[in-house]
C-alpha cells in the first residue's frame, strides 16, 4: 500500500505533537507512532518543564544555568534561543489546555531542580508530561487535517539509496522521500510518501539494562537517520538520571524526579550519612551528571546496591500533596517515604545527542527535520539541565514548523519509489535470536559504557558489539520484517554511535567521564557555536 502527505511525523510525543498542530493548516498530516499514542518519553516527564516566568528570575539566569550544565559545550546561540522563546512556548501550551499546578495567590507555582538558580519549573504535580500529552493530543484528535497511525512501526527513511542511486555520508544532497512503515498486526509494509519528514522519536534508554525510558525507547530515529547517511553527533553523552526506585526486576525503572530534591530531599548511604558535600558545593541539587557519578562512586566504595533519598524531615501532607505518583508506587512496594527513606540508583535517562539540526531543525538531508530527544540542537552540550527538555521540544518545534510551512509548496512528491521487497524472506523462529542478543547488548553498554569509561572497557564493548552487530544484520537480511529485529538492529546503531565518539573523546567533559582522561580539555570561546 502506498499513501501520500504533506507531512509525515514519526513519534507522538510533545515534539511531534506540538509540530503537527501548527503545520496543519498548510497540509496533510500523518503521525506514526509505534504504541497507542500517549506511550512516549513525555508521558513520564514527572518533573516539569523549566521557563522564566516571574522575577526574580530572567533569561539571562536560565541562560546561565544552562551553559554551566554543559559543560562548556552548549550552542550558546541555540540556548539563547530556546530560552528567550520558553514563556511564550509555556503559555501556547496553557492555550492548548494544559494545566499547570498554582499557589493560592492565583500565580503558577515553580519548581526547582539541580542546576537551576532559581523557581522555574512549571509542574502538574508530579505527572506533568502526561498532563501535556493529555492536552496535546486532545487538540490532535479534533483537528480534520491530521491522520494518527498507532502501533505503526517506521522501518527506514526513503532517499535515493531506494532508488539504485550512491549515497554516501557527506554528500551535499542526499533527499527525504518519506519512509517504509510497517503494520505489525498485517506484516504488511506501508511506503509512505511525504514532503516533509519529522523525526520526533526520543531517546535510546533501552540500550541499558536499566533505564527510566518507556520500553519503545530503542534510538529508532537516531538509527534510521544514521543508515540514510544524516550527520549524527554528541551521542557519547548519555546522561543518567541519578535517583530511579531501587525495585530489581522492574522495568522501566520508576523515575524518582528531581523535583523531590528541589522539594528538600536529602541523599544519603544506607547507612544515613549525607556524601554530596564531599563532590559538589550545591550538594543534592548538583547538576545530574555530578550527583549520578558521587552516587555510583558511593555504591562502589561501600558495596551496596543502592543510596537513600530521605524526604522525612519533610512537612508529610505537602510532600504526599506534590508527590502523589511517588508516594503511591512507593507505597505499593511498602515504603512509606515520609517515614523510610527510598532506595534509589542511577539508570539511563536521557540522550543528550543524536541527529544534528540547525535552529530550524534541519538535518543535513534535504526535507528531513529532527526534534525532541533525537535531535542534537546544540542546548544540552555535555550535560542536560534538568527540565529543559520538553522546553526544547516545544521550542524547536515551533521553529521547524515556521520554515516548514514556507517550503512546502516547493516541494513535490517522489513517485518512483519502489515498495518494500520481502521475496525470498523467511519468519524467523527463533525469537531466543533476538532477545538473547538483547540482553547482552544491553550488558555490554551497562558494564563497559556506562557511568564511568575506560579505553580498555570501550575498547572491549566495540570488539564485542561487532560481532552481534554482525549476526543480526545476517538474520534481518534473510528474515520477514519484524518490530523486535528492527528495535534489536536500532540499539545496535545506537550503542555503535555511543562507543565510537566515546573513544574519540580524549578527555572527560560532562556525562563521559573516563579514568584514563580525567581532566576536560579547554574549550575556546567560538567553538561553542
Amino acid at each position: 500500500m502506498r499513501k501520500k502527505v504533506d507531512f509525515l511525523i514519526i513519534g507522538s510525543g510533545i515534539a511531534g505533537l506540538s509540530y503537527a498542530l501548527k503545520v496543519a493548516d498548510k497540509g496533510s498530516v500523518c503521525i506514526v507512532t509505534k504504541n497507542v499514542a500517549d506511550e512516549t518519553a513525555t508521558k513520564y516527564a514527572q518533573g516539569g518543564i523549566a521557563a522564566v516566568m516571574y522575577t526574580p528570575d530572567t533569561y539571562e539566569k536560565h541562560i546561565l544555568d544552562t551553559m554551566i550544565a554543559g559543560d562548556d559545550l552548549s550552542n550558546e546561540e541555540i540556548v539563547r534561543i530556546c530560552i528567550t522563546e520558553s514563556t511564550d512556548r509555556v503559555k501556547e501550551l496553557i492555550e492548548w489546555g494544559t494545566h499547570f499546578d498554582k499557589t493560592q495567590s492565583g500565580k503558577y507555582s515553580l519548581g526547582r531542580e539541580g542546576g537551576h538558580s532559581e523557581h522555574r519549573v512549571l509542574h502538574h504535580k508530579d505527572k506533568t508530561g502526561a498532563e501535556i500529552e493529555r492536552a496535546l493530543l486532545q487538540q490532535i484528535h479534533e483537528h480534520k487535517n491530521i491522520e494518527m497511525l498507532e502501533n505503526h512501526f517506521a522501518i527506514d527513511l526513503l532517499t535515493q539509496h531506494h532508488l539504485g542511486l550512491g549515497v554516501s555520508r557527506g554528500m551535499p544532497d542526499i533527499q527525504c522521500y518519506g519512509a517504509y512503515v510497517l503494520c505489525p498486526d498485517s506484516g504488511e509494509v506501508l511506503t509512505i510518501l511525504s514532503k516533509i519528514t519529522l523525526l520526533a522519536t526520543g531517546g535510546a534508554g533501552n540500550v541499558y539494562s536499566t533505564t527510566t525510558n518507556p520500553e519503545i525507547a530503542t534510538g529508532d530515529g537516531v538509527a534510521m537517520a544514521y543508515r540514510a547517511k544524516a550527520t549524527i553527533e554528541n551521542m557519547e553523552f548519555v546522561q543518567f538520571h541519578p535517583t530511579s526506585l531501587y525495585n530489581p526486576n522492574e522495568k522501566p525503572s520508576f523515575l524518582i524526579s528531581e523535583a523531590l530534591r528541589g522539594f528538600g530531599g536529602i541523599l544519603k548511604t544506607r547507612d544515613g550519612e549525607e556524601f554530596m558535600q564531599k563532590y559538589d558545593k550545591r550538594l543534592s541539587l548538583a547538576p545530574r551528571d555530578i550527583v549520578a557519578r558521587a552516587i555510583d562512586t558511593e555504591m562502589k566504595l561501600s558495596g551496596d546496591d543502592y543510596v537513600c533519598l530521605d524526604c522525612r524531615h519533610l512537612d508529610k501532607n505537602e510532600l504526599i500533596v506534590n508527590f502523589p505518583t511517588i508516594y503511591a508506587k512507593c507505597l505499593s512496594i511498602g515504603i512509606d517515604i515520609t517515614k523510610d527513606p527510598i532506595p534509589v540508583v542511577p539508570a539511563a535517562h536521557y540522550q543528550c545527542g543524536g541527529i544534528k539540526v540547525d535552529a530550524f531543525c534541519k538535518t543535513t538531508l534535504s526535507n528531513l527535520y529532527a526534534s525532541g530527544e533525537c535531535s542534537s540542537t546544540g542546548l544540552h552540550g555535555a550535560n542536560r539541565l534538568a527540565s529543559n527538555s520538553l522546553l526544547e521540544s516545544a521550542v524547536f518545534s515551533h521553529r521547524a514548523a515556521l520554515e516548514t510551512k514556507k517550503k512546502i509548496d516547493t516541494i513535490d512528491f517522489r513517485d518512483d519509489i519502489p515498495d518494500w521487497n520481502a521475496e525470498g524472506l523467511k519468519m524467523n523462529e527463533e525469537m531466543i535470536l533476538i532477545t538473547q542478543t538483547t540482553r547482552e547488548l544491553q550488558s555490554i553498554m551497562t558494564n563497559y559504557v556506562g557511568i564511568v569509561r575506560s579505553n580498555l572497557r570501550l575498547k572491549r564493548a566495540l570488539d564485542r558489539l561487532e560481532i552481534i552487530y554482525r549476526e543480526t544484520e545476517d538474520l534481518f537480511d534473510r528474515s520477514i520484517i519484524t518490530v523486535e529485529i528492527c528495535e534489536l538492529r536500532n540499539l545496535i546503531n545506537v550503542a555503535y554511535l555511543v562507543i565510537k565518539m566515546a573513544m574519540v573523546r580524549k578527555e572527560s567533559r560532562g556525562l563521559h567521564y573516563s579514568i584514563d582522561y580525567p581532566q576536560k580539555a579547554p574549550i575556546k570561546m567560538n567553538s561553542r557555536k
